[in-house]
C-alpha cells in the first residue's frame, strides 16, 4: 500500500515541469507530504525518490538538513508554534515566554503535547525584530506576544 495519497503524487508530479531538474523538486515534495500527513515516513521518502528518480538517501539528506521536517517517530501536533529565539526576542522576554509555554504544556522545545495538539518549536529568526518577542502559529506571525496571547491564538486555531 502506498504511503502517499494519489493527490500528493499528482501534486509532486505537477511540480516536475516547474523546476530545472527532478532533484530540485525534493524540497517541495517533502513539504507536500508533511503538510498532508504531519510527518514524512521512511516509506514516503522512498516513494518520493521513485517519483523523482533519485535515491532515498538523497531525499533523506535534504529532509535531515532542514529542522522543520518531522519523521514518523516524531510527528507534528495539529498546531505548530514557533517561538523566535533571536537576540532581540530573547532580550524582550522571549526566553521567559518559552519557559512559560514549556511549563504550561509540559513539553520542551521540539516536543509535542501528549494529546498531539501542539508542537513547540524554536525559530532562529522570524524576521520581525521590531515586534519582539514574536511567534509563528502555523503560518500566522504575531508580534509582542505573551504566554496568554499564545494560548488564546492556539485555542483559536485548534
Amino acid at each position: 500500500m502506498s504511503e502517499l495519497s494519489p493527490n500528493a503524487k499528482k501534486v509532486i508530479e505537477e511540480h516536475i515541469d516547474r523546476y530545472p531538474s527532478k532533484q530540485a523538486v525534493t524540497l517541495p515534495a517533502l513539504h507536500i507530504v508533511q503538510e498532508e500527513r504531519g510527518c514524512v515516513s521512511n516509506k514516503a521518502m522512498k516513494e518520493i525518490a521513485e517519483i523523482l528518480e533519485l535515491s532515498p538517501a538523497q531525499i533523506h539528506d535534504t529532509m535531515s538538513f532542514y529542522g522543520f521536517f518531522r519523521t514518523e517517530e516524531d510527528p507534528l501536533g495539529k498546531t505548530r508554534v514557533w517561538i523566535c529565539r533571536s537576540l532581540p526576542c530573547m532580550l524582550r522576554g522571549g526566553e521567559e515566554l518559552l519557559s512559560e509555554l514549556c511549563e504550561r504544556w509540559g513539553i520542551q522545545p521540539g516536543g509535542t503535547t501528549t494529546d498531539g495538539k501542539i508542537t513547540l518549536e524554536l525559530a532562529e529568526c522570524l524576521g520581525a525584530c521590531d515586534g519582539a518577542p514574536c511567534m509563528l502559529v502555523n503560518d500566522e506571525l504575531t508580534l509582542r506576544v505573551t504566554a496568554d496571547d499564545v494560548e488564546k491564538q492556539v485555542r483559536g486555531v485548534q
